[in-house]
């Protein structure tokens, strides 16, 4: 989670609201992601702002699963919060036939941050190779069956969604930090592209179960995708959105969409574990039933020997 002003505090913590144009997105026109100030969840796209003469931003659309919608303290209004932490966004309303989705979501400048799109599509031009960051629970199962994907030139261990300073493994286990437990992939797309990475993530956990992979609990087993730029933002959404249409799953996907920020290794003793220290009772329990499922499934995008 970000630090946060007394001021953000109060908009974002206490549900409070900033004063009409005194925003610095009212009359933001640039082409990329918001995202959520306080936890970095991507909210909306900047094709669906509009200009609605209000005084604050305003959207006609969300990014799908991002916003949460309630009954606001007076009966009247409906609130939207980051579906993610809770944080206060504002309000949304209906009827008002501003846009041809008759929808606006109006938005405190202060509870969101802007990620450009030259910013979100940052890859390095003198490489051919991606990178993407999943969380999926314990990351030594999830590195393990990464690994072994052809096309996949790294994967290690680590953490994202907090501050550097937490950024260890007694600090995250303890659930407090914000972090998440991800693998930080390097692959090359002209052999393995995002999309099958995406298959293999949601076929490698349980993308229902909030704060939760089987008896690991808490928040930094969490089912979440930092997305590098706005490609896989689009690409991650509309694949779980596909899943949701299949009712592959009886319950509803919890998995989050955030911005990539900033990603810390883990120790290195964690490197290659479920290789180095598969004897032990929770691999050969938890890591190793899991690990054979999914190679036997994509048994055919396995390295070769």
């Amino acid at each position: 989670m970000n630090n946060l002003t007394e001021f953000e505090k109060y908009v974002i913590e206490q549900k409070g609201t900033e004063r009409p144009f005194s925003g610095e997105f009212v009359d933001h026109n640039a082409r990329g992601v918001y995202c959520c100030k306080k936890c970095g969840a991507a909210l909306y796209k900047s094709e669906d702002k509009f200009n609605a003469h209000c005084g604050w931003p305003a959207f006609d659309d969300e990014i799908a699963g991002a916003v949460a919608r309630s009954i606001d303290a007076d009966g009247r209004r409906v609130e939207i919060t980051c579906q993610q932490c809770g944080g206060h966004l504002g309000h949304v309303f209906e009827g008002e036939m501003l846009t041809d989705k008759n929808v606006r979501h109006c938005v405190n400048s202060v509870s969101m941050v802007f990620k450009p799109v030259d910013e979100l599509n940052q890859v390095a031009s003198q490489t051919r190779t991606q990178k993407a960051t999943f969380g999926a629970g314990c990351f030594w199962c999830v590195e393990a069956i990464f690994a072994q994907l052809e096309g996949v030139l790294s994967v290690k261990s680590g953490y994202c969604g907090g501050e550097a300073k937490d950024a260890n493994y007694d600090a995250v286990c303890s659930g407090r930090t914000g972090h998440a437990e991800v693998v930080h992939i390097e692959f090359d797309p002209a052999v393995i592209d995002f999309e099958t990475l995406l298959t293999v993530l949601f076929e490698s956990h349980d993308p229902t179960t909030l704060n939760q992979q089987g008896n690991d609990k808490g928040p930094q087993y969490r089912s979440v995708i930092f997305a590098h730029n706005s490609d896989q933002v689009d690409l991650a959404n509309a694949y779980i959105n596909r899943l949701t249409e299949q009712g592959v799953w009886q319950h509803p996907i919890v998995t989050q969409i955030c911005a990539f920020d900033t990603f810390y290794p883990a120790e290195n003793y964690h490197d290659d574990y479920f290789a180095k220290h598969g004897e032990q009772p929770y691999c050969q329990l938890v890591v190793k039933p899991k690990f054979d499922k999914v190679m036997s499934k994509f048994a055919d995008k396995r390295k070769k020997d």
